[in-house]
C-alpha cells in the first residue's frame, strides 16, 4: 500500500479516541494530507476537531483503509454503516480488543481484508508495541500497509495465527498495567524504608523508565543486564534472592498474571 494510494483513496476512522487520536497524529506528522482523513466519532475531542479533517461527514466511496477504534460494546451499533465498503478490496484494521476477525466477516462480508491489531497504551507516547495478524483477504501489500501505518505509534510485529492474540492481550496489551504498578510497589517500598512519598515515587519512576530504556537500547539481553548490576554478595544479590525465589517470587506471580489476563481475553471474545 503506497501513501499515495492512501492520500488519493481516503482512510477512515471509525472512533478516534485516545488511541485513535495517537496513530491519527503519527500519520499527519509523516505528511498524510488531513483532507485524506475521514473521522466518525460522535464524541470528537477538541484536537480531533481541529485537525480539519472530515469530521463525520459523507465517507469516500473506495477508501484505501477503513481503521475500526471503537469500543466492542458498541461495535453492533457502529459497524453497519461500513457494510458497504466490505467485500471489496479496502483494507480493514481494526484495533478493538477482544473482536475475533470472524466477527468482521460475518458483519462486512466473507471476502473482505481484514487485520485485526492488538496495540498498547504506550502508543500514546509513541513508544508502543502492536501484534497484527490478517484473514485469507488480506495480501503481503495489505500487511505491509498497515505496518507502516502503525508503526507511527512504535514497533509493530506480525503473528502465525489469530490464535496468540489472547496471548499478546495478557503480555503487551495489559503489560503496562503490570508495570505502572510495579512502578506502585516500589515507590511504597521505599517509603517503607523511610523515603518521602514523593521522593520514593521519582525514584521508582524514573528507574523503571530509565531501566526500560536501557533494555530496549543495549545489544545484551535482559538476563545479563541484570547480570551487570548484580555483584556477589552485594545489596542486588540481596533484593534478587528474595525476587527470584522459584516458589514465592516475581516469576510465579508474573506466569500467574499472565495467565489470567490471556484466560480472560479468551473467554471475552468467546462470548
Amino acid at each position: 500500500m503506497k501513501t499515495s494510494d492512501l492520500a488519493h483513496r481516503g482512510l477512515v476512522m471509525l472512533g478516534c479516541g485516545k488511541m485513535g487520536s495517537a496513530m491519527l497524529e503519527g500519520w499527519l506528522a509523516r505528511g498524510l494530507p488531513a483532507s485524506s482523513v475521514w473521522i466518525t466519532d460522535p464524541n470528537p475531542s477538541d484536537w480531533v476537531r481541529n485537525q480539519h479533517t472530515h469530521l463525520n461527514a459523507d465517507l469516500p466511496p473506495d477508501p484505501a483503509v477503513v481503521l475500526i477504534a471503537v469500543k466492542p460494546q458498541v461495535m453492533a451499533d457502529a459497524l453497519p454503516v461500513l457494510k458497504p465498503l466490505g467485500n471489496r478490496d479496502t483494507l480493514f484494521l481494526s484495533v478493538a480488543a477482544g473482536i475475533p476477525i470472524a466477527t468482521y466477516e460475518t458483519m462486512l462480508g466473507a471476502e473482505t481484508p481484514v487485520i485485526r491489531a492488538m496495540p498498547n497504551t504506550p502508543a500514546a507516547v509513541g513508544q508502543g508495541i502492536t501484534a497484527i495478524v490478517g484473514n485469507a483477504r488480506t495480501t503481503e501489500e495489505h500487511m505491509a500497509g498497515a505496518e507502516q501505518l502503525l508503526s507511527a505509534v512504535g514497533s509493530v510485529v506480525r503473528l502465525s495465527d489469530e490464535g496468540q492474540m489472547d496471548a499478546v492481550t495478557g503480555l503487551s496489551g495489559s503489560g503496562p498495567a503490570y508495570v505502572f504498578h510495579l512502578i506502585e510497589c516500589l515507590a511504597a517500598a521505599g517509603t517503607a524504608q523511610g523515603l518521602a512519598p514523593d521522593l520514593a515515587m521519582a525514584l521508582a519512576r524514573e528507574t523503571v523508565a530509565g531501566a526500560g530504556a536501557l533494555a530496549r537500547q543495549s545489544h545484551e539481553t535482559p538476563e545479563q543486564l541484570r547480570r551487570n548490576v548484580t555483584s556477589p554478595g552485594g545489596t542486588t544479590q540481596a533484593g534478587l534472592d528474595v525476587l527470584m525465589d522459584p516458589t514465592s517470587g516475581l516469576s510465579p506471580l508474573i506466569r500467574a498474571t499472565v495467565a489470567a489476563a490471556t484466560k480472560r481475553s479468551r473467554d471475552l471474545a468467546n462470548g
